[in-house]
């Protein structure tokens, strides 16, 4: 007891030990990051995530990763930044501050990806998760700038028109906030074809943008006049943009200038033009190769703390083997010959009764999945048909109506039946699986809910036999069941990885998720027996307000 007391005292005093490390390192991420030193924050920033994964800080490992990915977005690596923000959704709380700031994080990736649609969706939600209406301004802002790109006019007039109603005025609102809605407002007006209310209102932002000061604000304006006096007024229109692609010198804002440039361009055919177009290409050719350098950089700073991670982990193990190894080798000299008697003897009963268990646990799945259909169709078909007979029985059908009602319940019926059908058809284990994956996840998919699964392609499923790949197939329809009858989760994402021996598949969604002990154990101990008749495992973890997970580890 004595030494166990000991023992515990020197964990605690270890983890409060690299708890202050985590936090000053974090600290100094940020300083650098406020200096935009973002090479420097964002391999400090990952330094420190793996200090607070060591102690389990879920809230630190969360912002974190929230923060890298602002970072990767800052560079233009959006595809990264959406994989970084997405691996911090199981350390946040749902509907907060934090799933917010991910999925506004995820609509911006979006938006600068083109994926408009996917964009407001997530802005959307990032604005559901708001509780302050100050606050919902910021994505909901994003939605109506989202609607212009779209030429969506006249959503973007009646959305922006609505954020500076008296309602969100009479809020403590940002005048920048203010401002910057007002000078989208009057360009979505200018591009729908009302050019005079367009400009007051644009001419009025920059106005009050130059009095505050706003300097970065005002290359906005600036573009945005420049645009209105293209076709109206030449000069007028290269003397806005001179004025923006200045300014945005001055602010080192480089997407500005590019954006600035292109307006010169398209407004000068002169001599003056070959200038603007040499401009152009240098500082293009130069932002893509500065965000390419920063990308690679950021993947290696990941790549090599992995493969650090990796090799302390291998290291440890390698040392333990070597030890036990030396006390193995000590008594396998004596007692070798029973061992090895007792090992072939062990080995024959236990090839025979796993085969025995296999049958029965392949006998069981079928028998149980056999009964659920009897029970769907008894259940949700059987009374129907039965209600449909009668309704043919005492109706007169030579009535147009009564015929039409006839077919539209006969129609439903036939669609549920073709559910039932489709829930246990035969599954395609050909060259169109990850295609019927895909198919049967997106099913799932709606305006409140997300299904994410990556790597899905990366793996060589040609490699894998029909039997596993069915399994696989049906243990993710079940999760999807589970999930859409269970969890009530707006996001999910399913993450498929593979090794040289196994397939992994890690499900998590961020669900109202339960007690471990009162787990619905129906469909998951189906899934149970499935793994067991191919020798995998699944397990299943839960907490109140925290999701579910899923971890499934199946040999290839």
């Amino acid at each position: 007891m004595l030494f166990s007391c000991k023992e515990k005292k020197n964990v605690n005093s270890n983890n409060e030990s690299i708890r202050k490390e985590a936090i000053t390192l974090r600290n100094i991420a940020n300083e650098n990051h406020d200096k935009q030193n973002f090479n420097t924050s964002f391999y400090q920033f990952n330094k420190s995530k793996k200090l607070f994964e060591t102690i389990k800080d879920s809230a630190n490992i969360g912002y974190t990763l929230t923060i890298m990915a602002l970072i990767q977005q800052v560079n233009g690596d959006y595809y990264g930044s959406k994989e970084t923000v997405t691996e911090a959704l199981p350390y946040v709380k749902k509907k907060s501050v934090y799933t917010a700031a991910i999925n506004n994080i995820l609509g911006i990736a979006d938006k600068e990806l083109s994926l408009y649609d996917d964009a407001i969706v997530y802005y959307k939600t990032a604005a559901d998760d708001f509780k302050d209406p100050i606050d919902k301004r910021g994505p909901l802002s994003n939605i109506g700038a989202v609607y212009i790109q779209q030429k969506k006019y006249d959503k973007a007039i009646a959305l922006l028109e609505s954020l500076l109603s008296k309602n969100f005025l009479k809020e403590k609102v940002s005048i920048t906030d203010e401002v910057r809605i007002l000078d989208n407002l009057g360009y979505a007006y200018f591009k729908k074809g009302m050019d005079q209310k367009g400009f007051s209102l644009m001419n009025e932002a920059l106005q009050t943008r130059n009095k505050l000061k706003d300097t970065y604000g005002s290359i906005e304006s600036y573009l945005h006049l420049a645009d209105y006096y293209a076709k109206k007024d030449i000069k007028k229109s290269n003397k806005n943009a001179l004025t923006a692609y200045n300014i945005a010198t001055k602010l080192n804002s480089v997407d500005e200038r590019l954006e600035a440039l292109q307006i010169l361009i398209s407004n000068d055919h002169s001599a003056q033009n070959g200038k603007y177009v040499q401009k152009y290409f240098t500082l293009n050719d130069s932002i893509i190769k500065v965000r390419n350098n920063f990308k690679n950089k950021f993947a290696k700073i990941k790549y090599d703390s992995k493969k650090e991670k990796d090799e302390n982990a291998k290291l440890r193990l390698e040392k333990a083997e070597n030890l036990l190894s030396l006390q193995k080798d000590k008594y396998l000299r004596i007692v070798f010959v029973i061992v090895f008697v007792f090992l072939v003897i062990l080995i024959a009963i236990l090839i025979r009764y796993y085969k025995n268990k296999n049958r029965a646990i392949e006998f069981q799945t079928s028998y149980n999945t056999e009964t659920r259909i009897a029970k769907k169709i008894h259940d949700e078909l059987a009374n129907d048909v039965f209600q449909v007979i009668a309704f043919a029985e005492s109706q007169p059908l030579s009535t147009e109506s009564t015929k039409e009602n006839l077919l539209q319940k006969l129609d439903d019926i036939y669609g549920r039946v073709r559910g039932v059908s489709r829930e246990n058809n035969k599954i395609d284990t050909g060259i169109d699986f990850t295609n019927r994956i895909k198919e049967m996840l997106s099913a799932y998919n709606t305006s409140e809910r997300n299904i994410i699964a990556t790597n899905l392609e990366n793996i060589n499923w040609e490699i894998i036999d029909d039997i596993k790949k069915i399994t696989i197939s049906r243990i993710l329809q079940e999760l999807m069941v589970n999930m859409k009858k269970h969890s009530n989760a707006n996001l999910v994402l399913i993450k498929f990885e593979s090794d040289q021996k196994s397939i992994l598949i890690n499900y998590n969604d961020n669900g109202k998720g339960s007690e471990k002990t009162k787990l619905i154990k129906n469909g998951l101990q189906n899934m149970e027996n499935r793994m067991q008749a191919v020798k995998g495992t699944i397990d299943f973890d839960t907490e109140p307000d925290k999701g579910f997970r899923a971890k499934i580890a199946m040999p290839k």
